[in-house]
C-alpha cells in the first residue's frame, strides 16, 4: 500500500465520494450494528500498536470504510473514529519531528507516505463529519438506578439515566482539537519530507481544507476558539508553507460566494500581518480585488467584497494605504456598495494619518494626503447613489471626534452637511442633520470662553484683543528714543492697519446680525488661559486682516521686553481674526442649516425627525442665532403617534413625543448642578413663562397639550406651580407678558389637574378679573380660560351619555365677575377675545347659562340703543369711571384725553372730526352695536352646543328612570327644537337677526369696518344654528364673500361656510360651486381657508365632489409654497378614498385644459403629471384609455387635443389590453395626428408599451400600429395643406373680385361726372 498511495490522485478520486473506489471496502450500511463496533475495534487496535499501521491495506481500506458510508455510521462509533485518526496523525508527526532533528534524511523520507494518509483521512473526516447520525443505538446499555422510595423517588430513575447516558457525537467539539492538531503537522519542516514542491503543495492543500470547510459554516465562525485556530492553520501554512497563492485563491471564492466570512477574513489576514509579519498576501489580495470589477446588478459579491475592504481598512490601516491609489478605481465602479467601501477605507486612513506618529513620513506628505482624502469624500457627498451619499456623512461625522481639528475641512464640511439637507433622499437628510449637530459639538474653541458660539461675544473679545494691541504699541512708541521720523513712520502704518482690520470687521458684525445670550458676570479668562485653549485651534487662516507682527517690531531690538509683549498682543490678536473669521464662516452655514431643519421637523421619516429635534437641542445649548424659533417648531410634534420603531442600522427609535419631552425637559426642567433648590424652582418657572412670549396659538395649543401630559406624569412639581401663582398674584408692577405668561401655564396645568385652580379661585378674580384686569385685556382673557377648567376636562367618550363635568350656582361671584367683566365700557379691540372666553366660561360653569346670557344682551342692547345727545363730546357712559385711564386698558401710556382714544379707535363713529359728528343723524355708537352683535352671536353658537348636553343629560336620566317608573318629561329648552330656536318668537335671539341681515346686506349704510366684521361673523354664526335661518338668507353669505373688500371677512365667511356645511350639507350642497371660489383669492389667508375647509368637507364626504376638483388641482401650481403643499396632502388622502381621483379625472382634465378656467399648457402637464401618480391600477388604465380616446371627437381645439395625448402618455401600458384599447380608439384621433405635438405623444407611448411587452411575444402589433400612425400623420399633413392652398385660392379669389369691383365703381362714377 505504500508505494501505491498517491495523494494528488487519492484527493481527485474522493471528488465524487459515490464512484470512490477502496480494494477491501467494508459496506457499513448491510452491517449488523452489532458487528461494526468490533470491525472498528481491529483497526483501533493496529494503530494503537504503532502509527504506520495505517500503511497496511487492510487497516487503511477499513478507516476509509467507515468514512465512505459515514451516514450510516452511529455517533460514538464516528467520534471513536476521529481520535484515532488523529492520535496515529500526531503519533507519526512526533516521529517526523524526531528524525527531522536528527537530520537523518532517510529516516525522514519513511514518514511521507503515513502523513499524508492520515492527513488524507482527516480530510476526509471533516467532509464527512457532519453526514454522522446522532443515535447511540450501539452504546452500551446501562442498567437504570433503582427507584428510592419516598419522597422525590419518581424522579431518580430519570435523572440517573440523564446522567449516565453517553455523550451524543457532536463535531464541532471536534473541530478545536483537530484545527490544533493541524497546527502542530504545520510546524513540521516540510522540505526535509517534501523535496518536489508540488507534492508539498498537494500536502498543504489537503492539510488546510478542514479548516476552509470549517469556515463555509456560519455557526462555527462565531465560536471564538474556533475562529482563532482557523487564523493559526492558515497563516502557519501561508508563513513557512509557500501556500499563499492557493490561500489567496481560496480566500477571494470565499468573500465571492459565502456573506458571513467578510469580516473573519480580513481578521485573519490582520492576524498573519501583525503576529506572523507577513503583508504579502494582504497586499496581493487587495491588488486582485482592485483588478476585479462589478456590474449594477450584481450585489451580493461587492457587499461582501465592501465588508472585506471595510474591516481591513479598520484593522491594517497601513496596509490599505499602499494599495489605496489601486483601490480608488472602484470610485467609478458601477456597484454602490464597493464606492461605499472607499468612503470607509478613507475615513480610516484619516483617522490612521492623523493620529499615529510615523517617524518615516514626511508631515507634509501626510498633510498632502490628508487633503486629498478629505477632497475625495467631499467629492463623494454628490455620488448619485443615495447609500453612498449617506455613508459619507456617516464617516464624515466620525472624524468630527478626532483630537485634530482640521478648521479648513470642517468649513468644508459644514457647506456640503448644509448642502445636503435639501437632498431627495430622508436617510442622506437624516445623516447631515447628525453630522452638523456633530460639528457644533466638536467645535475646535471649546476651550475658549466656555465654548459657547455666540457671534457678538467673540466679535466684542476681538476687538478689545486689538485694542489691546494699539495700546501696548503706543507705549512702546512712547518709551523708545532716536529714529522718531523712522517710528512715526512705522507707527502711522500699524495704525492704519489695526484701523482697517477693525473696520473690516464691524463691517462684517453689522451684515450679520447675531443675538446670543452669555451671562455677563461671568469672568474672562486670562491671557494665559486664551492662549492655553487656542493650541488645539487652527494656525493658518486668512491673516490679510492682521497687520504681521515681525514686521512691526523690525529695528527695535534694543527693547526685547516690550517687543515680546507686542509679539505676544500681536499673534494673540492674529489668532483671534483667524477663529472669528472661521467662526463667521461656520455661523453662515448654521444659519442655513437652522432654516433648512425647520422643514424637516415635518418629515413623515421618524428617523430624520429625531435628528432635527437633537440639532435644535445643541444649537440651543450652544446659544446659536434662530435656535429658539426652531425649538418653538418641535412643538407640534407632541401630537405624533409615541411609538417605537428601528432604524436601518438596526437601532431602535424612541417615540417622537417621548423624544420631544426628552429635549424640552433637558432644556428647561431639569435641575442644574450646584444651584439652590430655590434658584431651581425659580428658574423652571421663568423658563415655563417665557415659553408662552409671542407665541402663536398654534404653539400655546401644542404646548398647552406638552404641559399636560407633563402635569399627568407628574413631571411638574408643585413648588414650580405655587410659583406661578406668586408671579401672577404678585403686587409689584411686574411686565405684562411675564404675568400673563403665569395665568397661561396655569390654565394650562390646571387642564390635566383641576385643583391647580380649584384652590385659587379667588386669586384669579382678585387679579385677572379685577383692576389688573381691567388694565390688561389679555391678561382678563387667560383668566377666564383658567376658570374654565374648574368644570373638568374629562374627555368625551363616543356614545357615552355621561357627563363628569362640574356646574356651579348661577349666584356664584365667578359668574358676577364674569358678566362685570363682559358689560364694563370698554372701547379696545382686545374686548371681543376677553368676551368670548368669558361667554366659553359662562357656559361652562353655569347652571342656567342662557339666564346670565339673556341679562347680559339686554344690558348692552340698552347701552346700544339708549338716545345720546348729538356733541362732539364722548357720552358719559365712555368717560373714566374710577381714574383717567381706567378703560384704556391695553394703552401706554395713555393718549391725553378719552376723547383722543375714541377718535383713533377703528370702531368709533366718532373719529373724523367734529364737523361730520354734527352733521350726522346717527345717534347710536357703532362699536358699542358691534359688542352687542358678538354677543349675540357667539351666545347663540354657544346656546346650540349646551342644548346638546342638556339632551344628553336629559337621555341619560331618561335611562335611569326607564326600569318600571314613568319618563321624564321633555326639557322646557328643547321644546323649540334645537334647529331653530333662533327662529322661536319667544326667543330673545330671534330679534336680532333681521338686524343681522340688515347691517350685512347694506355695506352702503353701515360702513364701519369694525361693525361689518363683527355682523357678518355673528350673521355667520346665526346661519349655522337655525335651518330656516340658513335657507332663507345664505345667499347673502356667499354676495358678501364675493363683494367684500375686507379679506378678514372673507376669510371669516370660508371658515363659516364650513360649519354651515357640517350643519346643513343641503344647503351647502346646492351652491358648492361658491364654496371654491376662494381658491381664486389673491389673499392668501383667504386661499389657505377655504382650502383647508374643502379637504375637510371633502374627505369627510360632507359635500359631493363634482367638476370643481380642478379647481383643488389649480393650487398644486400655486406660488405659495404652504397651499401648494396642503394641496398635495389633499390629493394624496383623496387617492385612499375608493377611487375618487379615477371617477373625476376627465372632468379635471377638461376643467383644466379648455375654457375660462383652463391653466397654461406647462403648468397643466406638471398638475396632471402628479395626479397621474395615483392611478395605479391596470384596470382604471384601461378604462382611462378609452375615455380619453373619446374625447378627440369631442373638441378642435389644437391645445385640447395635446393636452389629452399627453394625458395618454402619462398612462403606465402594462398590459396589452391597454395598448388594444388605443388601438381601437384610432378613428377617434387619427385626423388629429399631423400636429405636431399630439404625434410626439403618442412616439413616447409606443415606446413605453415597447419596454413593457414580454420578452417572448413579437413586435408585429407594435410595429403595424406604429406603421398606422405614420401613415395617418402624412395624410393629416397632406390635408392640411390642401386645405391652406383652397384658403389660399379663395382669398386671392376674392382680391381680385374686389379690385374689379372697385374699378368697376370707378368708372362708373367717372360716367357720372
Amino acid at each position: 500500500m505504500t508505494n501505491s498511495f498517491d495523494l494528488q490522485e487519492e484527493l481527485q478520486a474522493l471528488q465524487n465520494t459515490g464512484d470512490y473506489q477502496i480494494h477491501h471496502e467494508h459496506d457499513i450500511r448491510s452491517m449488523e450494528p452489532g458487528t461494526t463496533r468490533p470491525f472498528l475495534s481491529e483497526a483501533v487496535s493496529a494503530i494503537a500498536q504503532s502509527s504506520e499501521a495505517v500503511t497496511s491495506s487492510d487497516t487503511f481500506d477499513i478507516l476509509r470504510s467507515f468514512l465512505k458510508y459515514a451516514g450510516a455510521v452511529p455517533g460514538i462509533l464516528m467520534s471513536k473514529l476521529v481520535d484515532v485518526i488523529m492520535s496515529g496523525f500526531s503519533a507519526e508527526v512526533d516521529a517526523a519531528i524526531h528524525a527531522i532533528d536528527h537530520e537523518d534524511q532517510q529516516t525522514c523520507a519513511v514518514h511521507k507516505v503515513p502523513i499524508e494518509m492520515y492527513a488524507f483521512l482527516l480530510n476526509w473526516s471533516a467532509r464527512s463529519a457532519e453526514k454522522v447520525t446522532v443515535s447511540n443505538e450501539d452504546a452500551p446499555v446501562i442498567a437504570p438506578a433503582k427507584p428510592r422510595r419516598g419522597r422525590g423517588g419518581k424522579a431518580a430513575q430519570p435523572r440517573a439515566i440523564a446522567k449516565n447516558r453517553a455523550p451524543e457525537w457532536s463535531w464541532k467539539d471536534h473541530i478545536v482539537p483537530v484545527l490544533t492538531l493541524i497546527s502542530k503537522v504545520l510546524k513540521l519542516k516540510t522540505s526535509k519530507i517534501w523535496t518536489v514542491s508540488g507534492e508539498r503543495d498537494t500536502f498543504i492543500g489537503c492539510l488546510t481544507a478542514p479548516a476552509y470547510h470549517v469556515t463555509e459554516n456560519d455557526q462555527y465562525m462565531k465560536s471564538q476558539p474556533i475562529k482563532l485556530g482557523v487564523y493559526k492553520v492558515i497563516c502557519l501554512a501561508v508563513k513557512h508553507h509557500g501556500h499563499g497563492p492557493a490561500a489567496q485563491t481560496t480566500i477571494m471564492q470565499s468573500l465571492q460566494y459565502y456573506e458571513h466570512l467578510s469580516e473573519p477574513m480580513a481578521e485573519c489576514l490582520n492576524v498573519l500581518l501583525k503576529e506572523f509579519d507577513h503583508a504579502q498576501l494582504g497586499d496581493e489580495i487587495l491588488r486582485e480585488i482592485a483588478a476585479k470589477s462589478f456590474n449594477a446588478q450584481d450585489t451580493k459579491g461587492p457587499r461582501n467584497f465592501s465588508k472585506f475592504l471595510t474591516q481591513f481598512a479598520e484593522w491594517a490601516p497601513r496596509a490599505v494605504l499602499k494599495q489605496i491609489s489601486l483601490l480608488l478605481s472602484h470610485l467609478d465602479s458601477e456597484s454602490y456598495p464597493m464606492r461605499m467601501a472607499i468612503v470607509e477605507i478613507s475615513g480610516h486612513l484619516i483617522r490612521e494619518l492623523a493620529c499615529s506618529e510615523d517617524l518615516t513620513s514626511d508631515a507634509h506628505q501626510t498633510q498632502k494626503q490628508l487633503n486629498g482624502l478629505y477632497d475625495l469624500l467631499l467629492e463623494r457627498t454628490l455620488d448619485l447613489s443615495s447609500y453612498v451619499r449617506s455613508k459619507v456623512f456617516t464617516v464624515l461625522g466620525r472624524l468630527c471626534d478626532l483630537p485634530v481639528k482640521f478648521p479648513k475641512q470642517r468649513l468644508a464640511i459644514t457647506r456640503a452637511a448644509v448642502a445636503a439637507l435639501e437632498d431627495k433622499v430622508a436617510g442622506v437628510r437624516k445623516n447631515a442633520i447628525t453630522l452638523v449637530v456633530k460639528l457644533i459639538v466638536t467645535h475646535p474653541y471649546g476651550l475658549m470662553h466656555g465654548g459657547l458660539l455666540g457671534m457678538q461675544e467673540w466679535d466684542d473679545r476681538y476687538r478689545d484683543v486689538l485694542n489691546e494691541l494699539q495700546r501696548t504699541e503706543k507705549a512702546l512708541d512712547d518709551t523708545l528714543t532716536g529714529g522718531a521720523d523712522t517710528r512715526d513712520d512705522r507707527k502711522g502704518s500699524r495704525r492704519e492697519d489695526a484701523g482697517d482690520a477693525m473696520d473690516a470687521d464691524e463691517n462684517d458684525g453689522n451684515e450679520d446680525d447675531v443675538d446670543s445670550i452669555i451671562d455677563e458676570s461671568e469672568p474672562e479668562p486670562s491671557e494665559a488661559e486664551q492662549g492655553e485653549g487656542t493650541s488645539n485651534g487652527d494656525g493658518d487662516g486668512d491673516e490679510q486682516r492682521i497687520p504681521s507682527s515681525k514686521n512691526k517690531n523690525s529695528g527695535r531690538k534694543s527693547e526685547l521686553d516690550m517687543a515680546a509683549l507686542t509679539d505676544e498682543q500681536a499673534a494673540l490678536a492674529a489668532l483671534e481674526s483667524n477663529q472669528l473669521l472661521h467662526l463667521r464662516l461656520r455661523k453662515r452655514y448654521y444659519s442655513e442649516a437652522l432654516n433648512f431643519i425647520r422643514q424637516l421637523l415635518g418629515s413623515t421619516h421618524k428617523a430624520e425627525v429625531l435628528e432635527a429635534m437633537e440639532f435644535f437641542r445643541v444649537a440651543h445649548e450652544y446659544q446659536l442665532e434662530s435656535a429658539a424659533t426652531g425649538i418653538k417648531k418641535m412643538l407640534h410634534l407632541i401630537w405624533s403617534k409615541d411609538n417605537s420603531s428601528m432604524s436601518e442600522d438596526g437601532k431602535e427609535l424612541k417615540g417622537i413625543r417621548s423624544r420631544l419631552l426628552e429635549c424640552y425637559r433637558s432644556l428647561y426642567f431639569d435641575p442644574l448642578p450646584d444651584m439652590e433648590p430655590k434658584q431651581q424652582v425659580n428658574r423652571i418657572a421663568k423658563n415655563m413663562i417665557e415659553l408662552t412670549y409671542d407665541a402663536t396659538l398654534a404653539e400655546l395649543t401644542s404646548l398647552e397639550e406638552m404641559m399636560r401630559y407633563m402635569m399627568d406624569d407628574d413631571q411638574i412639581h408643585s413648588d414650580v406651580v405655587n410659583k406661578l401663582w406668586q408671579v401672577y398674584s404678585s403686587e409689584r408692577p411686574l411686565p405684562k407678558q411675564q404675568r400673563r405668561g403665569a395665568i397661561i401655564t396655569i390654565g394650562m396645568l390646571a387642564l390635566a389637574r383641576r385643583s391647580v385652580v380649584q384652590d385659587r379661585v379667588d386669586v384669579l378674580l382678585k387679579i385677572g378679573l379685577g383692576p389688573m384686569g381691567k388694565a390688561d385685556l389679555i391678561l382678563a382673557k387667560y383668566t377666564c380660560v383658567a376658570l374654565q377648567r374648574l368644570n373638568g376636562s374629562a374627555k368625551k367618550v363616543k356614545g357615552s351619555l355621561l357627563d363628569k363635568s362640574v356646574r356651579i350656582d348661577m349666584d356664584s361671584p365667578v359668574l358676577r365677575k364674569l358678566q362685570e367683566a363682559i358689560e364694563h365700557p370698554c372701547r379696545s379691540r382686545e374686548w371681543f377675545a376677553l368676551t368670548e372666553q368669558a361667554i366659553n366660561a359662562v357656559y361652562a360653569l353655569g347652571d342656567q347659562p342662557e339666564v346670565l346670557s339673556n341679562t347680559i344682551i339686554k344690558n348692552l342692547t340698552r347701552r346700544a340703543f339708549r338716545r345720546r345727545e348729538k356733541s362732539t363730546q364722548p357720552a358719559v357712559e365712555d368717560q373714566p369711571s374710577t381714574a383717567p385711564n381706567a378703560d384704556a386698558m391695553d394703552e401706554d401710556p395713555p393718549p391725553p384725553s378719552t376723547q383722543a382714544l375714541i377718535s383713533t379707535l377703528p370702531g368709533s363713529t366718532q373719529g373724523a372730526s367734529a364737523g361730520k359728528a354734527k352733521k350726522s343723524d346717527d345717534t347710536g355708537d357703532a362699536f358699542e352695536l358691534s359688542q352687542l352683535l358678538f354677543v349675540v352671536g357667539h351666545v347663540a353658537i354657544k346656546h346650540i352646543v349646551y342644548l346638546e348636553l342638556v339632551e344628553r343629560e336629559w337621555k341619560r336620566q331618561k335611562q335611569e328612570k326607564e326600569l318600571g317608573e314613568r319618563g321624564l318629561p321633555f326639557p322646557r329648552n328643547l321644546r323649540c327644537g334645537r334647529p331653530n330656536f333662533c327662529m322661536d318668537p319667544n326667543s330673545l335671539l330671534a330679534l336680532f337677526g333681521p338686524l343681522l341681515v340688515r347691517i350685512c346686506g347694506r355695506p352702503d349704510q353701515f360702513k364701519n369696518p369694525t361693525l361689518r366684521a363683527v355682523a357678518t361673523l355673528s350673521f355667520s354664526k346665526f346661519l349655522c344654528v337655525s335651518s330656516q335661518f340658513c335657507d332663507a338668507n345664505h345667499h347673502l353669505l356667499f354676495r358678501i364673500l364675493e363683494t367684500s373688500r375686507d379679506a378678514n371677512i372673507r376669510s371669516n365667511i370660508a371658515i363659516a361656510l364650513g360649519d354651515v356645511a357640517v350643519s346643513f350639507s343641503t344647503i351647502v350642497d346646492e351652491n358648492s360651486d361658491e364654496l371654491y371660489k376662494g381658491l381664486s383669492d389673491h389673499d392668501l389667508v383667504v386661499k389657505k381657508n377655504t382650502l383647508m375647509v374643502l379637504t375637510h368637507l371633502i374627505l369627510n364626504g360632507m359635500i359631493k365632489v363634482k367638476g370643481q376638483l380642478g379647481e383643488m388641482a389649480k393650487c398644486l401650481e400655486d406660488e405659495e409654497t404652504r397651499i401648494a403643499d396642503l394641496a398635495k396632502l389633499f390629493f394624496t388622502d383623496l387617492s385612499t378614498k375608493d377611487n375618487a381621483i379615477y371617477n373625476n379625472l376627465p372632468d379635471v382634465i377638461s376643467h383644466l385644459s379648455v375654457g375660462e378656467h383652463a391653466m397654461d399648457e406647462e403648468g397643466f402637464q406638471r398638475t396632471m403629471r402628479y395626479i397621474f401618480t395615483f392611478i395605479e391600477k391596470e384596470k382604471q388604465a384601461e378604462s382611462i384609455v378609452e375615455k380619453l380616446c373619446q374625447r378627440f371627437r369631442l373638441t378642435d381645439d389644437t391645445r385640447h387635443w395635446r393636452d389629452i395625448a399627453f394625458c395618454l402618455s402619462l398612462l403606465p401600458f402594462k398590459s396589452e389590453r391597454s395598448v388594444k384599447k388605443l388601438t381601437e380608439g384610432l378613428q377617434s384621433y387619427r385626423d388629429k395626428l399631423h400636429e405636431e405635438g399630439v404625434f410626439a405623444r403618442f412616439q413616447e407611448i409606443l415606446v413605453k408599451a415597447r419596454s413593457n411587452k414580454t420578452a417572448n411575444k413579437p413586435d408585429s402589433e407594435l410595429n403595424e400600429f406604429e406603421t398606422i400612425l405614420e401613415e395617418n400623420r402624412r395624410q393629416g399633413e397632406e390635408d392640411q395643406a390642401f386645405e391652406k392652398r383652397v384658403e389660399g385660392k379663395k382669398a386671392a379669389a376674392k382680391k381680385r373680385a374686389t379690385r374689379r369691383t372697385r374699378k368697376k365703381q370707378a368708372s362708373v362714377d367717372e360716367d357720372e361726372e
